[in-house]
């Protein structure tokens, strides 16, 4: 045998060889993947209440406070803060607050807005400072989406609301076009500078916000939009007699791939839209990536979990399930059902959600909107 025809065998073992190391820690990193639903014990760590002393009810949006997140005001890192649609009354539109609610103490009160606001689960906390919160307020006070063509018609359009670290609102976002009832969002925020996406009820799209902090701490410190993309459209947008209004809802970022990801309650699926971070030109509804009829029931919040996985919401107004109610899912990236559990006995129960994961473990959260209890797991 030739000196060539030796170095070819050895170096083609050496390919074999390396596939299937390779080959091997695939397998084994699919067989180690741990998701999260399946961790959480049939009891939460700690529950608690979210109704302030106003009686504002019917949680929606749920943030935790980032590391880095300036001191001086009522917020720590590491805070969860939840907004309610809701006022006492509990017609829906009309919540004004956003309370802190830790373990073992009573909701504090972090924000109360204008009466009749109506605060949304678009609901995002900035490191530079600030908070965001949606609004989409029932005109009227009726609690109702009466609009017989669509929402509008004793619904207001709504915008974001700029909040600064010690609870005061600085300004309002308002777009006809680009902020039209601000339904949910998702943040990544550096500090400096932010992108904010926001999915829109009214006009079933997807807004990305590129914002930056401008005069640094104290007097002057301010938030700076610097543009304002349309980046999908055409999703289900309707009135509805018990979730108010329908449509794009929970949005999450995958930083590795730059896809946005967009639960559409509406059209009962989880779209995938390419390039979020960058893109200039709106990709429609982008490609579907979720649809199981089986367990997707008007899918609301949605987080991405460490391992890739989705998790999502259920509020049971598209494609009900009377024996799954008010159902948090797990799905894996391809749409394969991996677990779910049910929030509450009563339909329309679920709809805020959050993850932080950190070294060890993770701190998963959802509200019941039945009970206007917030929900979390510490799993170490």
């Amino acid at each position: 045998m030739s000196k060539t025809s030796s170095r070819r065998i050895l170096a083609l073992a050496a390919l074999i060889v390396a596939f299937a190391a390779v080959n091997a820690s695939a397998k084994h990193n699919e067989a180690s993947r741990t998701a999260v639903l399946p961790q959480l014990t049939p009891a939460p760590t700690f529950s608690n209440s979210t109704v302030p002393a106003n009686g504002d009810v019917n949680p929606y949006g749920i943030a935790f406070v980032p590391n880095g997140f300036p001191r001086g005001g009522p917020l720590r890192p590491g805070d969860i803060i939840v907004s309610n649609f809701n006022a006492a009354s509990n017609l829906q539109g009309t919540g004004t607050t956003i309370v802190r609610v830790n373990n073992d103490a009573s909701p504090t009160l972090f924000f109360q807005g204008e009466s009749g606001i109506g605060l949304t689960t678009a609901l995002g906390v900035l490191k530079g400072g600030f908070v965001l919160v949606g609004n989409l307020p029932s005109t009227d006070g009726s609690g109702t989406c009466t609009a017989e063509s669509g929402p509008g018609q004793n619904v207001g359009q709504g915008g974001v609301l700029v909040i600064d670290q010690h609870g005061h609102m600085v300004e309002q976002l308002t777009s006809a076009s680009l902020l039209n009832g601000p339904w949910d969002m998702t943040v990544k925020s550096d500090g400096q500078r932010s992108l904010v996406f926001v999915a829109n009820a009214l006009s079933g799209t997807v807004t990305r916000l590129n914002l930056r902090v401008a005069g640094g701490q104290g007097k002057g410190h301010r938030l700076v939009v610097e543009s304002e993309t349309q980046i999908a459209s055409g999703y289900v947008h309707r009135c509805d007699p018990a979730a108010f209004v329908v449509g794009p809802t929970g949005l999450a970022l995958d930083d590795r791939t730059d896809t946005l990801y967009v639960s559409s309650t509406g059209d009962n699926a989880i779209f995938a839209i390419a390039n979020a971070s960058t893109r200039k030109s709106d990709a429609g509804m982008g490609n579907a990536v979720v649809q199981d009829q089986t367990h997707l029931h008007g899918p609301l919040g949605l987080v991405l979990t460490g391992n890739g996985d989705f998790i999502s919401t259920q509020g049971d107004a598209v494609n009900p399930d009377p024996n799954q109610p008010s159902e948090v899912v797990e799905f894996t990236r391809t749409g394969q059902f991996v677990a779910e559990f049910s929030v509450d006995s009563a339909p329309g129960s679920a709809f805020g959600i959050a993850l932080k994961r950190f070294e060890n473990g993770f701190v998963f959260a959802t509200v019941d909107d039945t009970t206007a209890v917030l929900d979390v797991w510490v799993i170490k």
